[in-house]
């Protein structure tokens, strides 16, 4: 008779900062040197699948990421999620004895991505999200998604924002242990659902220097991001947060914009110095300016994480507006619709627009969403023997 597989598929979103993490101020728990905020971008977009599954058949903890097999154990990030949540689903079986001894059982995680790893669009933080939710909805924990993101932010900083819909602020913590260094939902979905999102893939390629690496060499040389994280991050999160609870987009974008300026030129400031951004990111900006310019106020806001990618930010009553101009730009990129978009009315910098329309190869049309996600039996990636269904 075949061992019993308990298993359960999950879903979780991606995040993009608007006030954004950079650098650890304990790097082996991932405890950052500022607190971040982040909108929560529609899982019907852009999202990872999660299926969790162990068995008494299992013979070590196995990850099976966009097909490829890894080991959990080897994975000092991936073990500490598995490990702490298996401790505290040991405790539950230690209190319950008719609770099934699943604790003692090895996992089997299958996850797919529906956009580019380590491209810059915040493929970890999803990725832990629906690792972390996935083994916790296993075990049947019901920790709350604050409690959970503690977890999560073991694996990737940025996934404790993952773990809720909305707009989500880390916030840093002052604990040695990591303890009050979590995620905390600033509004719902709901608050401001308004809020419309374009993301133009200027490289779907792995970017050169990973964020761990990069944000390190920043906190060890940068005088500029010793200036930020002290006096400058602390004003604008709460500046982000009245903005955000007021709807007032004007003041969101602003910040957007001037903190992703900032944290890019800490990367600048680095020792040798970090460059995420390529000719195409900075005519995405030339091009944004030109809109606002247009309009005679600020519509669209950009930001780019650490990556050329740019996202940005703008209201759906400015959607047709804003979407004409940026389709008059990279009409080619993969991603816009069949029917044709309206002439813009706005006058953009030809380099600018040759650039952009040579070096955006996708455009990706959303809106803010809502945080992980349960999925049916049905949606599950893992077959009857614990092996991934596509393999």
């Amino acid at each position: 008779m075949a061992e019993k597989v308990y298993q359960c598929t999950v879903s979780a979103p991606v995040n993009i900062a608007v006030i954004k993490y950079w650098g650890k101020r304990d790097v082996g728990l991932n405890l950052p040197t500022n607190s971040s905020l982040s909108v929560t971008l529609s899982q019907d977009d852009l999202r990872t699948v999660t299926s969790a599954s162990c068995s008494k058949s299992f013979e070590k903890d196995t990850l099976w990421l966009n097909g490829h097999a890894e080991d959990i154990s080897a994975s000092k990030r991936l073990s500490v999620c598995v490990e702490e949540l298996r401790s505290v689903r040991r405790e539950l079986e230690k209190e319950n004895d008719s609770m099934d001894k699943i604790s003692q059982l090895k996992v089997h995680v299958v996850s797919i991505n529906n956009f580019p790893t380590a491209a810059g669009l915040a493929s970890s933080a999803a990725g832990y999200a629906a690792f972390t939710e996935a083994i916790a909805r296993l075990y049947d924990l019901t920790w709350t998604p604050t409690e959970l993101s503690r977890i999560a932010r073991q694996g990737s900083g940025s996934a404790c924002r993952s773990l809720f819909g909305g707009y989500v602020s880390w916030e840093m913590g002052e604990l040695h242990s990591g303890a009050d260094s979590v995620a905390v939902q600033v509004e719902p979905v709901e608050h401001w659902p308004e809020m419309r999102v374009a993301i133009m893939v200027a490289s779907a390629a792995k970017k050169g220097i990973s964020s761990t690496s990069g944000m390190q060499a920043t906190v060890a040389s940068s005088t500029l991001f010793q200036e930020r994280i002290k006096n400058i991050v602390p004003g604008r999160m709460q500046a982000m947060k009245q903005a955000i609870r007021n709807r007032d987009f004007e003041t969101f974008a602003k910040l957007t914009m001037t903190d992703s300026n900032q944290f890019h030129a800490c990367c600048l400031d680095t020792l040798p110095p970090i460059f995420y951004l390529n000719d195409t990111s900075r005519a995405i900006i030339r091009v944004i300016e030109n809109i606002n310019a247009a309009a005679g106020k600020t519509v669209a806001a950009y930001t780019f994480d650490a990556g050329p990618n740019a996202v940005v930010y703008f209201l759906e009553e400015n959607s047709s507006y804003i979407l004409d101009a940026l389709h008059a730009v990279s009409k080619h990129a993969e991603g816009w619709e069949e029917s044709a978009r309206n002439p813009t009315s706005v006058k953009i910098d030809d380099v600018a627009s040759e650039t952009v329309s040579s070096g955006v190869s996708r455009v990706i049309l959303t809106k803010i969403g809502d945080g992980p996600r349960i999925l049916s039996p049905e949606e599950s990636l893992i077959k009857e023997d614990g092996t991934p269904k596509n393999a």
